[in-house]
Order: structure tokens, then sequence, then C-alpha cells
């Protein structure tokens, strides 16, 4: 939803990621250097490099490895000089699992980046339970997780995280300037996830 005299935010741009651009992406610095490009938006090496602790030229070139297979791109209007600012090409990523069945690297690779995911998901709870008496009573009940159990089939498991999805993206289109300006307004991160309770294979 746009403020009155706004134009609309436009779609998030997404990507279905190929064999070539998931082998890339795979790899500790480079999933932080996407994500600090979409959260942040665009940035020198530099910054990103004090931003995620490491130094210039690790960050330099794992960006260079991200844009030869289009996953960040130079930002032409701040550049100056030898300064180059990179912004990330796409702000969703997608894939399915089956999209990397004939090929043993990228498949490993997509393995090794659904790790990283929950990983971060680890990361982000446990920050969470350290820090959440910090927070005002309005966002210690609006954060944290839940979950409900179910018996469906694959089909029906699909139009359920369609629809969910669905919701999410309208949420994310309609912030507004107004929700910037909110004073408790803050960024966060809304994790989707679906897994078959331990039964075995199906």
């Amino acid at each position: 939803m746009a403020v009155d005299g706004e134009a609309p935010r436009p779609a998030p741009r997404e990507v279905r990621i190929d064999k070539r651009q998931v082998r890339v992406l795979a790899h500790p610095l480079r999933m932080r250097l996407v994500g600090a490009l979409r959260v942040n938006g665009p940035a020198t090496a530099t910054t990103l490099a004090e931003l995620l602790g490491t130094n210039t030229g690790a960050t330099s070139y794992h960006l260079r490895q991200l844009a030869e297979v289009g996953l960040v791109v130079e930002d032409p209007e701040r550049g100056s000089g030898r300064q180059r600012w990179w912004q990330a090409a796409h702000d969703v990523t997608s894939w399915e699992p089956t999209d990397f069945d004939d090929d043993p690297d990228a498949r490993a690779a997509i393995e090794w980046i659904q790790g990283d995911q929950v990983r971060l998901l680890v990361e982000h709870a446990e920050r969470w339970f350290a820090t959440q008496h910090e927070w005002s009573p309005a966002w210690r009940d609006a954060l944290g997780m839940g979950d409900i159990f179910m018996t469906i089939p694959p089909a029906r498991l699909e139009e359920l995280k369609a629809e969910v999805w669905q919701v999410l993206e309208r949420y994310h289109r309609e912030a507004d300037a107004a929700d910037a300006a909110d004073p408790q307004a803050r960024p966060v991160q809304v994790f989707l996830a679906a897994y078959p309770l331990r039964e075995g294979p199906r």
C-alpha cells in the first residue's frame, strides 16, 4: 500500500537459481554478502567488509564471483572513480530441490545452502533468547515461533506453502513509508518451513 501521491512498491525481483549460480552461492561469505545487500541496500566492498568482519580483498573477490553469475550487480549511479558500489540483483532467491537431481555438485551445494539457512535460524533464535528481556512487551509477544501438525499429501502442502507465501509477499509489498516511520518498526526475518515427522521416507 502506497502513501497518497507515492507510487506503489514494485513486486520483489525473483531469481530461480540455476546450477552454476547455486555452486557459486554455496559459500559462507557469499551468502552473507547477498543477504547484506538485500537487507541494507547498495554498499562498497569496504563497507561490507566492516559490516561482516572480514577484509576488503576477500569481499571484493567474492563480490566479483557473485557478479559473474548475475547475483549481484554494480550500481553505476553511486560509483565514483575506483570506488565500486554493489547491489543485489534480486530480492528473492527460489528453487526446487529436484532442480539439481541430475547434478551431484549442484545438489550438494543446495543441501549446504539449506543447512546454512537452518544454522542462520538457530543463530537468530539464540540471539533473541539472549536479548529478549531488552525488548518491549509488544515485541516480545509479536516475535517468536509456532508450529502445527497435520497429515497432508504433497500437492496440498504445495498449495499451503504457496498461499502462505502470497500473504508474506503481500505484507512485504505493502510495507511503505508509514511503516518505516513508525518508531516501533524494526527489520524482521520471517522463515517458512515444512518438514516431515520422523517416520522415515514415504
